[in-house]
């Protein structure tokens, strides 16, 4: 388990409950505060479905991240109009990844894509509609941006997603409750090439590989330009230290992502 502090959903829960009048005074209180939340690593939730007895959720794909050494690739806020050389590289390179997706502007502009990435084998996730920080807007703008693209992903592919990254991976109590309701689990990273920050396709590559360990959550984007370039050093440079690629789900396996709940 990894304790994380994130900006205390107190102020959130003010701006959506406390009178006009007694907010100030309440929400000078309440920023000087943290709300501290649990992430669940991949091996806790392995070892607990081991020791649970629990049956295989059949999310293995063709590697049992209990005994090899596994990375999940992972992309944000696509698809755009770098994806389809990612989706070729990927195919290539028998690499299964997971796509945090956007709706606006993403999801309803290349549908094609998102059909894609599921037919290819690729987990379809979410990255909410229009990218808006969670933890800074209302309740009902919250559910907004978390219901609209499950709803446009399961047009598409048959199936809502039990996965959501949110934005800036800010997040607090009143996200995660939220989230439960909604089926959805959250998931963070351990690895980011920052490479909304470059275009350095080289400098990108050598940041993921010199972060990368067992069980790594990888975070890329697949709207920059530097990026795409970037994912065949990556994949060719963790392959030859004896890393596999699977999905997020396929890391958690034989355990599974619970709604409500932040994985790193």
């Amino acid at each position: 388990m990894f304790s994380v502090c994130k900006t205390t959903s107190s102020a959130a829960r003010l701006r959506r409950t406390v009178p006009v009048l007694a907010a100030g005074a309440a929400l000078a209180l309440a920023v000087t505060g943290c709300t501290r939340l649990d992430t669940t690593s991949p091996s806790s939730v392995r070892k607990g479905a081991a020791d649970a007895g629990a049956a295989d959720h059949g999310t293995f794909g063709t590697v049992d991240c209990r005994t090899a050494k596994c990375v999940a690739l992972t992309f944000d806020a696509g698809p755009s109009e770098n994806t389809p050389r990612l989706l070729d590289i990927l195919r290539r390179e028998k690499v299964p990844a997971t796509f945090f997706t956007l709706g606006k502007n993403h999801i309803e502009k290349y549908p094609q894509l998102v059909r894609q990435m599921d037919r290819e084998g690729h987990e379809v996730a979410s990255h909410t509609w229009s990218h808006k920080i969670l933890t800074k807007i209302d309740a009902d703008e919250a559910r907004a941006e978390l219901e609209r693209p499950n709803k446009a992903i399961e047009k598409l592919i048959g199936k809502k997603p039990t996965l959501m990254r949110p934005p800036q991976g800010r997040t607090d109590d009143d996200v995660n409750e939220l989230s439960k309701e909604l089926g959805l689990a959250e998931v963070l990273w351990t690895v980011t090439a920052k490479d909304y920050t470059t275009n350095d396709s080289a400098l990108i590559t050598k940041r993921v590989l010199d972060q990368t360990k067992r069980d790594g959550i990888i975070l890329l984007h697949d709207i920059y330009k530097g990026t795409v370039p970037a994912v065949p050093g990556v994949i060719d440079g963790l392959k030859k230290r004896g890393y596999v690629f699977v999905t997020v789900s396929q890391l958690l396996a034989p355990g599974k992502a619970e709604p409500g709940k932040v994985y790193r």
